[in-house]
């Protein structure tokens, strides 16, 4: 196998498209396309974020969405990680989106995305939003015998080495049982 070395660059695949849900001091909500972030315990996710207008939002209320980007909104879920708040006030409704008060955090779930994490902020600390995921909610079209449909949801992700949104495949196995063949 021959390698070819890029460098130190922010290659993991693949990236969730994260449209992190926020409302302002006036209840009015906002939305941004975040690629770095990750779960990284069973109630937590861990994002990072330069500071922004949503930044802002969550410090004061505390409490964000972290939604799934998707096929079917993809020019809206890069539109608002292409524009800001603090330039375009109503980015979220010229998206395209439609928000619902989440019933668990003081943050919108997005109408049009239907599969979100509801996350009450634990830090934010050198441009690390760490959140406690204290609900997750999906729209009943994507799911299946009770659990999120990945082929329903169509989620998209990332991709950092072309700047390009690619869908996810098939399954390639099954997790925790294929390897024990190897036990």
């Amino acid at each position: 196998m021959s390698r070819v070395d890029f460098g130190a660059k922010p290659i993991m695949l693949p990236q969730p498209v994260l449209i992190i849900g926020t409302y302002d001091e006036n209840g009015v909500p906002n939305a941004m396309n975040a690629a770095w972030g990750i779960t990284t315990d069973f109630q937590e996710i861990t994002i990072s974020l330069s500071e922004h207008k949503t930044t802002a939002n969550f410090m004061a209320r505390g409490a964000f969405t972290v939604s799934m980007g998707t096929e079917d909104q993809v020019v809206a879920c890069d539109y608002v990680g292409i524009e800001s708040a603090l330039k375009v006030p109503d980015k979220f409704a010229r998206a395209g989106f439609h928000a619902t008060k989440s019933a668990f955090v003081d943050a919108p779930l997005i109408d049009e995305l239907p599969m979100a994490l509801e996350c009450k902020v634990k830090s934010f600390e050198n441009g690390i939003l760490i959140g406690e995921i204290v609900n997750v909610s999906a729209d009943e079209s994507v799911i299946t015998d009770g659990k999120v449909d990945l082929k329903k949801l169509k989620p998209i992700a990332f991709d950092p080495c072309n700047n390009v949104y690619v869908t996810l495949g098939g399954k390639a196995g099954n997790a925790f049982e294929d390897g024990k063949i190897l036990k």
